[in-house]
């Protein structure tokens, strides 16, 4: 008996470990979410088209980091103020809001699962923070362009997002475009950058404004020498 489970607390602990042994190889390549392998395996549509992020239109990460996770360049895996915010609120009974950040997304994308979980959290903190410590800013950001959901039929990553809602690559759309598709994250399902409602194309409105101001405060290399 008990050495039935000292092998399972070694599996246990082993595929705990596997994240941390994998992410520091997809500093290159073209990784894939455990929801894309998943849609994949169970014969959803899944559809995806890796872009380089020098190749994207250079507004689109900007209304990204305005959407999703303004303190990007200066937090490293976990944005504390805003956990406290949250906490803070659901103490005053207010209302919820997310605080993860596009590191704790990309770290649930690619080895986690989808929904709430406190397990799921408490495996996220620590990964967020080691994929922050051993990956680039810009490659943890152009990971998470071409693993998130960007629309209602399987489109995975901005550049099947993109052709989906406007009919072209990622590489050419304009600031209105890429405010558009900032602002149906997180839920593509329910919002769309090609037929937006009204609360979309005011979402939109506000990150325009906010990926001009991240521009003397981002944390990489604008591509196109902008």
């Amino acid at each position: 008996m008990r050495r039935a489970i000292r092998i399972m607390v070694l599996v246990v602990f082993g595929l705990l470990l596997v994240p941390y042994l994998l992410t520091p190889f997809y500093r290159t390549g073209h990784p894939v979410s455990t929801l894309m392998m998943w849609r994949k395996l169970s014969g959803a549509p899944m559809s995806r088209q890796w872009i380089d992020f020098a190749a994207m239109s250079p507004v689109l990460p900007r209304s990204v980091i305005a959407s999703e996770d303004a303190r990007f360049c200066s937090h490293h895996g976990i944005d504390w103020g805003s956990l406290r915010g949250v906490l803070d609120d659901a103490d005053d009974g207010g209302v919820k809001r997310g605080a993860s950040t596009i590191t704790q997304q990309v770290a649930k994308n690619l080895f986690l699962w989808p929904g709430r979980s406190v397990i799921r959290k408490a495996l996220e903190f620590p990964l967020a923070m080691w994929i922050d410590a051993v990956m680039p800013k810009q490659r943890i950001l152009e990971i998470y362009l071409n693993i998130a959901e960007w629309g209602p039929g399987g489109q995975f990553g901005v550049e099947a997002g993109s052709r989906y809602a406007f009919g072209r690559s990622a590489a050419n759309l304009t600031a209105r475009e890429a405010a558009l598709m900032a602002a149906i994250l997180p839920n593509p399902v329910r919002r769309s950058a090609r037929k937006p409602g009204p609360g979309v194309r005011r979402l939109a409105g506000t990150y325009m404004v906010r990926a001009r101001a991240a521009e003397l405060g981002s944390c990489w290399r604008d591509n196109r020498g902008s």
